[in-house]
């Protein structure tokens, strides 16, 4: 198995896209194998690494489906409800509480 090429932050030859970057213009990589990897170097840890796709070869987005939507739409709403005392707190309850700030920090007066 060959090593793939490693190419320096921004000096990635026209033609290959990240993930991000190919979902900004509307694509996906469709199955298709990585064909190089983009390494952006840090003072004291290891470089940052993402995976090149080949432009042509990849495929448009799926559009959403409806139930695709509500299943989404379903799933946000349930992470809006703080699961300590139920109530909405409108906004998404951050996974490192667990639950909402006012549950979280009961000593804490509100402003």
């Amino acid at each position: 198995m060959s090593a793939l090429p490693v190419y320096r932050w921004r000096l990635a030859p026209e033609g290959l896209a990240t993930f991000r970057q190919l979902r900004a213009i509307g694509l996906r990589p469709g199955g298709q194998p990585v064909v190089a990897q983009l390494e952006r170097p840090r003072r004291r840890h290891a470089p940052l690494v993402a995976f090149l796709y080949r432009i042509d070869l990849a495929l448009p987005v799926r559009p959403m489906t409806p139930a695709k939507q509500a299943a989404l739409a379903r799933a946000n709403a349930a992470r809006r409800v703080c699961p300590e005392c139920g109530r909405h707190a409108g906004y998404r309850i951050p996974s490192s509480l667990g639950m909402c700030t006012p549950c979280a920090y009961p000593d804490t007066a509100a402003v």
